[in-house]
């Protein structure tokens, strides 16, 4: 009797829970069971292990073979456990030493032929691995992921390979991160906007504080081509951040750029998306364009196109910047911190109050048409701005050009370095004691900010949101205090609300 004990890691959501693959040889006609609530990709593995040994010159054991995958209430999906069940074999069978097995995680699919494919959701186990003080053993293709996060990961191309550095004859090649300078290729300039000088500004507004943003108006006024320029005046991602990013990615399995994880992600879905498509669902829960848009910014051109519900599962997640995908079998989380920008017509045939076009809609239609958004969803939105279409002398080729991006870019930056140091988030995110040590209203503004209360019937969500709004205008004018100028500006920038 012989038994050989692994680490491998589970995926579930971006969790990276430990499995230990237990294998045991014992007398009796040859069999080959796995064991621990294995679904069928990990039940088929049975198939690509032998294959694997044989082809790789090893003897496959003719014994009873199990192998258990624990803990056994715990699915366990995919191809990720081929690497560790191989190893577990030959090292039970005595073909391979067993020292090592203890300080290191396995990951990859096997081929037929021993080639070690990646597997998806590899970062969140090398973050997971790191904290442990374990190396990993992942494919090739996996190693620049991994070493984002484990400072010992070694890559290997086939089972021969990581038999020969078990055994000490031949070591595997360490895989270390190199950050690539950043691209900048998809980056579209905020010069290329003409006129539209206040939307500019509340763009910038928006970017500063990471405020969410509405933008209403005819067609072809520029709402989308602002939109599509957030991300390039959005400071770039810290560390932290962009693993987290980068985790969301690697557990649907997208291929890692170097040169682009620290850009913000920019997810603009179709308004026929299904609310499974937007936060995620499925039996074995994966990620939506909510998560996908994780620390960048959700763009939803013609919002009130997407159905109400869909809408409607966007409210918590913009309140607590996550998502629970709950299923009967099981539960996962995922980040999903996003700024969201919307952008619709005023009116299905789209000129309601445009000077120089009749609208065509009753009262009624425009009615059902904006009913479509949710009170409590536009509650959520700090800034909603009605546009018009641009002059017709901006549009000349001899015109001015607006700010570039870059420039832009700068000024949000620093605006965003002194929300940093002064409560440690940007000024969308200030709740409770922060936003009352941050967010000091002169004896004005405090007024001001009473009549609007009155006036407008707003809720207490929204005086928060109108306050950290005018915290961000008063940074980008320098000033420590907010003055009845920067409420002003704040309450005429939720202009569509009721």
């Amino acid at each position: 009797m012989s038994l050989a004990i692994l680490t491998c890691r589970a995926q579930l959501g971006v969790a990276a829970p430990s499995v230990t693959i237990e294998v045991f040889l014992s007398g009796g006609l040859p069999t080959f069971a796995i064991v621990g609530l294995a679904e069928t990709a990990v039940r088929e593995s049975k198939d690509r292990v032998r294959g694997a040994i044989m082809s790789s010159n090893f003897k496959f054991p003719q014994q009873r073979i199990t192998v258990n995958l624990g803990p056994a209430d715990m699915r366990k999906s995919g191809g990720r456990y081929d690497l560790g069940i191989a190893l577990g074999i030959l090292v039970a069978s005595g073909q391979v030493p067993g020292e090592l097995l203890s300080l290191s995680e396995f990951y990859g699919e096997l081929s037929l032929s021993g080639d070690l494919r990646p597997v998806p959701g590899i970062l969140p186990a090398a973050i997971q691995a790191s904290k442990c003080d374990r190396s990993m053993i992942v494919a090739e293709e996996n190693a620049g992921e991994a070493a984002l996060s484990s400072t010992r990961v070694y890559a290997a191309g086939s089972l021969l390979e990581v038999t020969a550095h078990l055994a000490g004859k031949q070591k595997l090649r360490q895989a270390e991160f190199v950050e690539n300078p950043q691209s900048d290729v998809g980056v579209e300039d905020l010069r290329d906007v003409r006129g539209q000088a206040q939307a500019r500004r509340a763009l910038e507004i928006a970017a500063a504080g990471g405020h969410n943003i509405l933008l209403s108006g005819p067609p072809g006024a520029g709402k989308s081509m602002l939109a599509r320029r957030l991300p390039g005046i959005l400071p770039p991602l810290n560390y932290d951040e962009a693993i987290e990013t980068a985790a969301v990615n690697s557990v649907l399995g997208i291929p890692f750029d170097s040169s682009r994880w620290r850009q913000r992600s920019f997810r603009a879905p179709h308004h026929t998306a299904s609310a499974a498509a937007l936060v995620g669902g499925g039996s074995d829960p994966r990620p939506g364009e909510i998560s996908r848009a994780h620390n960048g910014v959700l763009f939803l051109d013609e919002l009130p196109e997407f159905s109400r519900h869909v809408l409607n599962v966007l409210r918590e997640p913009l309140e607590t910047g996550e998502i629970t995908i709950s299923r009967v079998e099981r539960q996962a989380d995922f980040p999903a911190r996003f700024q969201l920008v919307g952008a619709m017509n005023p009116c299905p045939c789209g000129y309601l109050g445009d000077p120089k076009s009749d609208c065509t809609c009753s009262a009624e239609r425009v009615k059902a048409y904006r009913a479509k958004i949710s009170g409590p969803l536009l509650d959520r939105i700090d800034i909603q701005l009605s546009m018009q279409r641009p002059a017709k002398e901006c549009l000349r080729a001899d015109a001015p050009p607006g700010e570039a991006t870059s420039v832009v870019a700068r000024r949000v930056l620093a605006v965003r370095n002194v929300q940093m140091l002064r409560s440690g988030v940007c000024n969308a995110e200030l709740d409770g004691d922060r936003m009352e040590a941050c967010c000091i209203l002169s004896g004005s503004a405090w007024e001001l900010l009473d009549q609007a209360m009155d006036r407008f019937v707003m809720s207490a969500r929204a005086h928060r949101r109108v306050r950290r709004v005018a915290r961000t205008i008063a940074d980008l004018a320098g000033e420590k205090n907010i003055s009845a100028d920067h409420i002003g500006e704040a309450l005429g920038l939720r202009g569509l609300n009721p």
